[in-house]
């Protein structure tokens, strides 16, 4: 059984961080790309960064500079380091890792940025 699991979301003041956590069983994570995608309320989901594979990272330009997305694949887990957040980066964050046509989401882990 597959699972993807994310930790670490909380309330930060604005400029604050927080590292989320996406924790992976049940396949060979190595094998699988990651990514963080968002959604915050009445909004639809977007996708926040990604990284292969092999390490490469790309993401979306509302967050570059501030946000680092990486891989432990001894730990099976991906992360996402935000820093700098602001209150518009409140949201759900969710973790989906993708294998040609087999694509795992986690549940998500709520971020909310508010003084």
């Amino acid at each position: 059984q597959v699972r993807v699991v994310e930790s670490g979301g909380g309330l930060v003041q604005p400029g604050g961080s927080l590292r989320l956590s996406c924790a992976v069983s049940g396949i060979n994570f190595s094998t699988y790309a990651a990514g963080w995608y968002r959604q915050a309320p009445g909004k639809q989901r977007e996708l926040v960064a990604r990284i292969t594979i092999g390490g490469r990272t790309n993401y979306a330009d509302f967050v570059k500079g501030r946000f680092t997305i990486s891989r432990d694949n001894a730990e099976n887990t991906a992360y996402l380091q935000m820093n700098s957040l602001k209150p518009e980066d409140t949201a759900v964050y969710s973790c989906n890792i993708v294998k040609f046509s087999r694509t795992y989401w986690g549940e998500g882990t709520l971020v909310t940025v508010s003084s």
